[in-house]
Formats: structure tokens, sequence, C-alpha cells
């Protein structure tokens, strides 16, 4: 072979220019490249514009959600209210439909107008008592707004006289009348918000033979429908259990507080019954309101600190004893929640309802954690909701459809 100058190039030639023109290879000590970060963007990279779409979308759902809470708030507390009441008064229905006039039983339709008739009797007689207890107290608290004021100053003559009067002057430009007007406002709407509710639960119970029926068609699947109706099953079964414990505590504690108000000759004794009696359905916050309430009302009346100071005591001791000893002994883990969240759901409803929004706190809270449970990328919340991390179906699936066939062919 000849070359461009026209030599010829031998073999050893040929073989030295083919090594010189192969690719030289990589240095064992040199790093690899880094591969492109493209392929990360696309798959969700904190700059990916869908994904900072995706999480501007939420905000703006969460804000109107939160906006439509707090303007219809009193649509929907009413709401609220009337399906935890149907979610308890569903037992009590079944119970007379189960019964027997000699050998003819009672119809659904009868045992839910029957179940009606006395949910209305008993909510419109025990609104009637609360808005009478509350008149009761906003009478008696404008006859004792003169001293009050003297009698709280009081409280702080230890720590000097300028402190006392500092006190006292604060307390002096304090506009009781304007507050006690807007509590009586509010609670004038207790008796819009009771009829209201009746409503709800009158349509709940008419609405209550098709449940089955329409959970079925909405679901398009038996099994799924299986699995929804077992987690309200659920839900009811947890809030009742909490509620039906609530009300037996509380009404101890409301009992104990109006025998100790009557006691020591308080005027209000039974207002303070009810007052704490309703009071003790708030968690946690609500027995140290009734506490302090108790005590306020026997110092301004008494005037006598080591009198208050001792029914302060046999207060704090008998709401300590109900709530520390006797409600979770009775409660035992149906409920499963956790006290941070407790708090957490209690701030939050709270500061969207107002106080109707503490009470109803726990029964949302349990209801979402279940719901949660229930779906695998929502788990992670049921277990902070939860107090030991297992926010476990009370029962298995097959139990749960077995007993829901039973219940079917009780119906029937």
């Amino acid at each position: 072979m000849q070359g461009g100058h026209g030599q010829i190039a031998t073999p050893g030639a040929l073989a030295h220019s083919v090594r010189h023109e192969e690719p030289a290879r990589p240095d064992p000590m040199t790093p690899p490249p880094r591969p492109s970060a493209l392929p990360a963007a696309r798959s969700g990279a904190p700059g990916d514009p869908n994904r900072v779409q995706a999480v501007a979308l939420i905000i703006i759902a969460f804000a109107v959600v939160l906006f439509l809470l707090v303007q219809a708030r009193f649509l929907l507390i009413s709401l609220a209210t009337a399906i935890v009441i149907f979610s308890l008064m569903s037992d009590a229905i079944s119970f007379i439909a189960r019964a027997r006039i000699g050998p003819v039983g009672i119809p659904n339709w009868l045992a839910s107008i029957t179940a009606f008739v006395a949910l209305a009797a008993i909510l419109l007689t025990l609104t009637s008592v609360v808005l009478n207890q509350i008149n009761t107290v906003l009478v008696t608290t404008l006859s004792y707004a003169d001293r009050a004021p003297e009698a709280i100053a009081a409280l702080f003559s230890w720590l000097g006289e300028s402190t006392e009067a500092a006190v006292l002057n604060s307390l002096r430009t304090v506009e009781l009348g304007g507050y006690l007007r807007a509590f009586a406002g509010q609670a004038g709407n207790l008796m819009q918000g009771t009829v209201l509710v009746i409503l709800f639960v009158g349509f709940l119970f008419a609405e209550r033979v098709w449940f089955a029926t329409k959970l079925v068609n909405f679901t398009g699947d038996p099994v799924k429908a299986d699995r929804v109706g077992r987690i309200i099953g659920s839900i009811i079964r947890r809030v009742n259990r909490y509620l039906l414990v609530k009300t037996i505590v509380s009404l101890m504690t409301g009992v104990m507080v109006w025998a100790l108000a009557g006691l020591f000759g308080l005027e209000l004794a039974v207002a303070l019954g009810i007052l704490t009696f309703i009071l003790n359905y708030i968690p946690n916050i609500g027995s140290i309101v009734a506490t302090l309430l108790v005590a306020l009302v026997a110092y301004v009346q008494l005037g006598d600190a080591r009198i208050t100071a001792a029914i302060f005591a046999i207060t704090g001791i008998i709401q300590f004893v109900n709530g520390n000893v006797l409600d979770p002994m009775m409660m035992g883990r149906a409920l499963r929640l956790s006290s941070f969240g407790i708090i957490i759901s209690l701030a939050f409803w709270g500061a969207v309802w107002g106080i109707p929004g503490m009470f109803l706190s726990v029964p949302i809270t349990v209801a979402a954690m279940i719901v949660c449970s229930e779906i695998p990328a929502l788990r992670p919340v049921a277990i902070l909701l939860s107090r030991e991390g297992l926010p476990e179906p009370e029962i298995s699936a097959p139990t749960a459809a077995a007993i829901g066939r039973v219940h079917r062919a009780v119906r029937r």
C-alpha cells in the first residue's frame, strides 16, 4: 500500500496508527459524570411546575372550604348535630322495630315516627330548660355586677394595694352589659337551631329505609358498599359509645356540683349544675371552665376566701375523679383518640364554629380517624390521631358483613 506521499505503509506502521486512533480509556480514579438533572425535574423535583400547581390548588381548595365552613356555620352546625343525634337514635329505632305487640310486629315507619316525636319533645324540653337557666344566670349576674369587680380585685390584695387598685380599675372599664347582651343574643339562636336540627333529623329518618339501596347504587359494587357501610357502622358505634359515657359522667358531675353548691347555700346551685353538665362535653377545657365558674360565683356571693377555696378544691376533686378515673374506665378502648389530636381538633373547630364546634370536635375527629384508617394514602393521618398509633377497625370485615346480613334479615 502507498501513503499520501507515495510511500508504502508497513504493517507495523499501520498497527501503530490504528492504536493511536482508538478512544482513550477512562481513568479508574476519575469519578463518573453526574447524571442529568432533567429526568429528576420531570419526575417531581421541587421546581416542577405541575407539583407547584397541585400544591397551589390544594391551598386554594382548603381556603374555599374554610370560608364556606365559616359563612354557613349555623346551617352546618345544625346538620352536624342532626347527624350525631340520628346516629344515636338509629339503635333506638331498631329496638322499637324489633318490639312486638302480641303477634303483631311494629312497622319500621311507625318506629321512625315514634322515635322522631319523642326526640322532638325531648329536644324542645331541654332547650327550654337551658334557656330558662341562662335567663336566671343573666339576671343574677346583673345583680352581682356592682360587687363583682371589688370581689375579684380582692383576690389580688396579697400583691399590694397598688395592684388591687389597678385590677379594680381595669375591671370597671369592662362593659359587662354589652357582653351579656351578646350572650343573650347567641342564646336566642338556640331555639332556632333546635327547630332546624329537628327538621334535619326528620329528613334523615325518612331516608333511613333507602340508605342501603342508595349506597349500593352509589358505589356500583356490593363489596364497596359493604365496606362503606362497615366504616359508617364503626363511626356510629364509637360516637354513640363516647356520647353515652360522656352523658353519664357529665350527669354525675353536674348532680355532685349542684349538691355541693346547695350545701354551701349558693343561689345559682341549679344553674351551676346544669352548666357543669353541659360544659363537661367540651373535652379538657370544659371541666376547667366549670370549676372556675363555680369558684367565682361562690366568692362573689359569699365573699369568704376560705370557703371559696374549699368549694374550689372539692369541685376540682370531683372533676378530676370523674374525668380522669371514671371516664377512661367506662370509655375503654372505644375512642382511641390522642390527647394532642383532641386539643388540635378542639382548637380548630372552636375557631371555625365557636362553642358548638368545641362540642362537635370529638365526634368529627373520631369520624375522620376511622375514614383515614381505611384509606391507605391517609393512614398516616389516622395514626397521628389515634392514641396508640393503631387505628384498627373494631371488628373484621367478614364479621361486620355477617352482622350487616343479620340486621337486614331482622328488618325484613
